[in-house]
């Protein structure tokens, strides 16, 4: 039978374990447990570690209650029955040997009867402007017995307190005094919260020792510093060049620049002397000489012709760095570049730089894709010539990016010449066009990420023959320095531009580049030299090598917590994907990432047909399922499933792709249909067809596992569980996940079945009201099926996947995950440490320092920035990673696996529970 005299609540015990051993002792003696996040009326006894600047705390100070250390329950379930509490008050050392009971007094004065609450009288005009804070506050100071109006009060209220939070005019207006919101703590402990640092004891040996505050804590300048802290991050160069083309003397004049008469030159060309005048142009080179660029055309053209030699190729592009280096077009005057981008084009077709730069790409990879046909095609020296004038070009635009960020070239002062501006640039010019500067993925990015899936098939073909040109390197550069100077004209505008951007680019990227080998995408990762792009393309290329082999994982933004909780999960189904990838070192007949043919088009179109055709049919099968509901109705709907499946096998043997989903009301397909009515047949039947998405959601976001579990469909769920891909359980709408949802509609069964499919990771998800699976459940005996489900499920987990069944796929995982942690630290690492005499004041410090006396939640409240946000999420993972959570994601295969990516990972993400361990020992 429940003690109604001891009805309890927890806060500030984060340990899972530990907080289900305080729970069954209570349920043992005949106590009654209230879960939740916020105070309630109905407790009589708090549990804390230690005292806490939470509302639990504070309230139960304020109506009372007992506040105890968990030692109480411990001793108590030793005793057989329920102890004198007052041993086990909290108490706060005040001295050498003297102490403060902060709940005490008012517990005292509440049972005497002399008091109803700390703040019994008080009648409060609470002016706070975040919803959810101003709603803790309220519930505070109710538990306090005070009465709290809003704005504006009745007419009869006779307000004696204002609290605000921010304190503005407005709150002082009013006829009574007015509060910070802090004055709460203030009442409550007197000058015993004066001192910000307490020393905390109790009256029992088993207490924790720790400092701990007792006041409002503001996080809004938190966020600030940490917003700062992101831009900055954000803002700073990726792709530094040292010593950049070997300037001697970055400070001269460029109005040096003169173009010399060479009428001379001029007549060996037209005499066909072109070697002649090409030593004429060599001999005569110094600072500020600019050849007429016709003559530079016509040498170019003679260039790429069979006749020209191999030396007089290399004094041509000898030429070329030199009036580079004396020369440089990212600099004034503004002809320089004008200059450059009339001699960087096709001498036939001029039709600018991009056609140049992509014909002579296309050359060295034998593509017949040029502006004009080009002769002796795949001519060892020719190739060489054309890979060096796309290595020239990339060092041209290397110099543009170092001269916008690094401000290495600076104008001598007075010289009356400003910097050239980035919308001038060489950059803008070949790769965007001015209605295409808004976007990253322009059409001509499009075309150079087909060119470097071409280049690296070709590299990983030849790479038998010691080929060296290694051309996928200079285009990845070529991308690395184009997506740099892109993203740094636009972060300090709009970062959600840049951060779609870059995104668009990956998923592009990772979608053309599906015909290339798992190893070999692996390889183009590893060469990619911005960070900013390798984090982006590492993500989208892992996302899409899980899908690929028949799973998926969240498109939520990316953060620690994801790599740990979704990524991790993700590489132990990698390691038990059945075969292993066939290297394909040329595109397939009927890839979509040919040059020529696009074979989306045609599918596309195929699609666009099959759901016309099929929509006809299908409404006239839907409105009779209507018009029939019942027994006739799911005969008419097991019909349509079948005439689906047909026609996917017709164009299947027709060898198109489709993928259609009849949607029905608000967003409802047959599968949801299917779930709710517990129509287990046709569920197997729809999973069977190709292209279903067993995670489809309605208009509401209700997957089709939401409306099975909240039917009760058991068999349905059951043929959900066993589908691949699973279905993701942790998905939540408006709080509530498909487990919440079972309980909440008293389906046990279900509950415990997606237990032991999933383990106790799914106890740890709380709701929108901050509730767990068990805080659902009221009665003892259920929780302990749960928790035994829960158990069987982790097991379960633990003993699965012993053995690697793909370890050329999970080396690849592994190698992508490795450089997507390596990546991310760079991008959006953690603020650095500070010196010791500085420690108390660093951002670092001070960030650790709340999440460990506070909930993410708690701190984020009420943050705009959503880079703050997730960076506070990190921090929260590194410590959660120190607790020793979360690595029990790992399966045991990939802990045993012997691969040297693998290993390496494990490492890795040792080193991140060190340096999680070396931030709280620094506190």
């Amino acid at each position: 039978m429940e003690s109604r005299s001891h009805v309890f609540q927890i806060s500030g015990i984060k340990n899972r374990d530990e907080k289900r051993v305080l729970v069954q002792g209570i349920l043992q003696l005949g106590g009654k447990y209230i879960g939740g996040s916020v105070y309630q009326h109905a407790s009589t006894h708090l549990i804390i570690p230690q005292v806490l600047s939470s509302e639990k705390f504070l309230a139960a100070c304020a109506a009372g209650k007992w506040v105890v250390t968990p030692d109480y329950v411990l001793d108590s379930v030793k005793n057989g029955s329920w102890l004198a509490e007052k041993l086990y008050e909290v108490a706060i050392s005040t001295g050498a040997s003297s102490a403060f009971y902060p709940v005490r007094q008012w517990r005292k004065n509440v049972v005497s009867g002399r008091l109803a609450g700390a703040f019994q009288g008080w009648k409060v005009l609470l002016m706070v402007q975040e919803p959810a804070r101003r709603a803790m506050f309220k519930r505070l100071l109710v538990a306090g017995k005070a009465e709290v109006y809003n704005i504006p009060p009745p007419s009869h209220a006779s307000i004696t307190h204002v609290m605000a939070k921010p304190m503005t005019e407005k709150s002082k207006s009013h006829n009574a005094p007015c509060f910070p919101v802090s004055h709460i703590v203030q009442h409550l402990f007197g000058s015993n919260c004066a001192d910000m640092h307490f020393n905390v004891t109790g009256n029992h040996p088993g207490l924790m020792m720790m400092k701990t505050s007792f006041v409002d804590v503001d996080f809004s300048n938190l966020e600030t510093e940490l917003r700062t802290h992101v831009i900055k991050q954000e803002g700073r160069p990726r792709l530094c060049f040292l010593e950049f083309l070997g300037y001697h003397d970055p400070y001269r004049l460029q109005s040096q620049a003169t173009e010399t008469d060479f009428s001379n030159v001029g007549s060996m060309i037209e005499c066909g002397l072109f070697a002649e005048a090409l030593d004429s142009i060599r001999n005569a080179m110094f600072p500020g000489f600019l050849p007429p660029a016709s003559h530079l055309i016509s040498l170019l053209e003679y260039a790429q012709q069979g006749s020209a030699t191999s030396v007089f190729r290399r004094n041509f592009l000898q030429v070329m760095y030199n009036l580079l280096s004396t020369n440089p077009p990212w600099l004034p005057p503004s002809r320089v570049r004008k200059y450059f981008s009339q001699v960087l084009q096709c001498p036939r077709c001029k039709t600018g730089l991009w056609p140049f730069l992509q014909t002579n790409i296309s050359y060295c990879l034998s593509s017949e894709v040029t502006c004009h046909p080009l002769p002796e095609l795949a001519v060892p020296t020719m190739i060489r010539f054309h890979s060096d004038l796309v290595a020239f070009v990339l060092r041209l635009f290397q110099g543009e990016l170092h001269s916008l960020t690094s401000g290495d070239f600076v104008l001598a002062q007075g010289t009356g010449v400003s910097q050239a501006s980035a919308s001038g640039s060489l950059l803008y010019g070949t790769f965007w066009t001015v209605w295409e500067r808004s976007t990253l993925l322009s059409q001509a990015v499009k075309q150079l990420t087909q060119l470097i899936v071409q280049a690296a098939t070709e590299d990983y073909a030849e790479r038998d023959e010691r080929q060296r040109l290694h051309l996928a390197n200079t285009l990845l550069d070529l991308l690395s320095v184009l997506v740099e100077f892109w993203c740094q004209q636009h972060f300090k505008l709009n970062q959600n531009l840049v951060e779609n951007g870059l995104s668009n680019l990956a998923e592009h990227f990772a979608v053309v580049s599906q015909d290339l080998s798992p190893e070999v995408l692996a390889e183009l990762v590893v060469r990619v030299s911005s960070t900013r792009l390798k984090l982006a393309m590492t993500d989208a290329i892992f996302r899409n090598l899980c899908c690929r082999n028949g799973f998926t994982v969240g498109d939520e933004p990316l953060s620690l917590k994801k790599m740990v909780l979704s990524y991790l999960p993700a590489l132990g189904s990698l390691a038990q994907s059945p075969g292993g990838a066939r290297l394909r070192t040329a595109p397939t007949p009927h890839s979509c990432s040919s040059q020529e043919t696009d074979c989306r088009s045609v599918t596309h179109s195929c699609q666009a047909f099959f759901v016309v055709g099929v929509w006809d049919i299908s409404v006239v099968f839907y409105w009779r399922v209507r018009r029939m509901e019942g027994d006739n109705g799911q005969d008419i709907g097991h019909t349509l499933i079948l005439y689906f499946s047909l026609i996917f096998r017709l164009f299947s043997i027709l060898g198109v792709c489709v993928s259609v989903v009849c949607v029905l009301d608000e967003g409802e397909t047959l599968l949801h249909r299917a779930c709710k009515r517990n129509q287990v047949e046709t569920v197997l039947q729809i999973l069977a067809l190709p292209g279903t998405d067993v995670n489809v959601e309605d208009h509401a976001g209700w997957t089709p596992l939401h409306e099975a579990c909240n039917h009760g469909s058991a068999a349905c769920v059951e043929a959900l569980l066993r589908h691949r891909p699973v279905p993701v359980l942790h998905n939540q709408v408006a709080g509530v996940s498909p487990l919440h949802d079972a309980l909440l509609n008293g389906h046990t069964d279900i509950a415990k079945m997606l237990l032991e499919h999933a383990g106790s990771v799914l106890l740890q998800r709380t709701d929108g009201d901050g509730r767990t699976a068990l805080d659902l459940v009221p009665g003892t005996s259920q929780r302990e099926e749960l928790l035994h489900s829960a158990e069987v499920g982790d097991s379960a987990l633990r003993n699965h996947a012993t053995e690697v069944l793909n370890l050329p796929l999970l080396e690849v995982g592994s190698s992508l995950l490795l450089h997507l942690i390596f990546s991310y630290q760079q991008e959006r690492g953690l603020p650095g440490p500070a010196q010791a005499s500085d420690k108390a004041h660093s951002l670092g410090y001070r960030l650790v320092r709340a999440l460990e006396t506070h909930s993410h939640r708690e701190v984020t409240l009420g943050w705009t920035d959503p880079r703050a946000v997730r960076l506070v999420e990190d921090v929260e993972t590194l410590l959660e990673l120190r607790r020793g959570m979360y690595l029990g994601q790992v399966s045991q295969a990939i802990k045993e696996c012997k691969g040297q990516n693998t290993l390496f990972l494990m490492e890795i993400l040792e080193n991140l529970k060190s340096r999680a361990e070396a931030h709280v020992t620094d506190l």
